[in-house]
C-alpha cells in the first residue's frame, strides 16, 4: 500500500492519455459534404424519396430494389408521395446522379464507406458516358 499514490497517479495520466483525442476534438466535426447534382436534377427537384430518406436508407432501398427486380421480376416502385419509378439504378438513380465522384464519392469518402459493389454488376457513370461517346463515334 505504499505505492498508492503512484498507482493513482499513473491511472490518471492513463485516462487522460487514452481520452485526450475525444475531449481535445469534442465540437470540431467537419461538415457534411454537399453532393453536386446533375442539371437534370436540379429541374426535376424530386427524387424517388424524400431527401432525409434517402441519406439515411438509400443503401436498404437499392437492396430492396435488386431483390424486387432479380428474384420476384417487379420492376415498378412506388414513391411515398405515390408516384411511380422504374427501378432500375443506371436509368432511375443514375438518370439524375450522373457525376459518381462529386456526388456517390463525395459522401461515402467523408463516412468512410470504401467498398461499394454497385459496380460489380452496373457501369460506373463515368463507364456510362464513354460508351456513350464511342457509340457516337461510330
Amino acid at each position: 500500500m505504499h505505492d498508492a499514490g503512484k498507482i493513482i497517479a499513473g491511472l490518471m495520466v492513463f485516462i487522460g492519455v487514452m481520452t485526450f483525442p475525444f475531449w481535445y476534438n469534442m465540437g470540431k466535426a467537419s461538415p457534411a459534404p454537399e453532393p453536386e447534382l446533375s442539371q437534370k436534377a436540379k429541374q426535376e427537384n424530386e427524387c424517388v424519396e424524400p431527401k432525409s430518406f434517402m441519406k439515411t436508407s438509400h443503401m436498404q432501398l437499392l437492396n430492396e430494389w435488386r431483390d424486387t427486380a432479380v428474384r420476384e421480376d417487379l420492376r415498378v416502385y412506388v414513391g411515398s408521395n405515390g408516384k411511380s419509378h422504374d427501378i432500375s439504378l443506371q436509368n432511375t438513380c443514375l438518370g439524375c446522379h450522373s457525376n459518381k465522384d462529386k456526388f456517390c464519392d463525395k459522401c461515402h469518402d467523408f463516412v468512410g464507406v470504401t467498398q461499394l459493389y454497385c459496380w460489380d454488376c452496373h457501369l460506373e457513370p463515368k463507364e456510362k458516358e464513354l460508351w456513350a461517346v464511342k457509340d457516337a463515334n461510330f
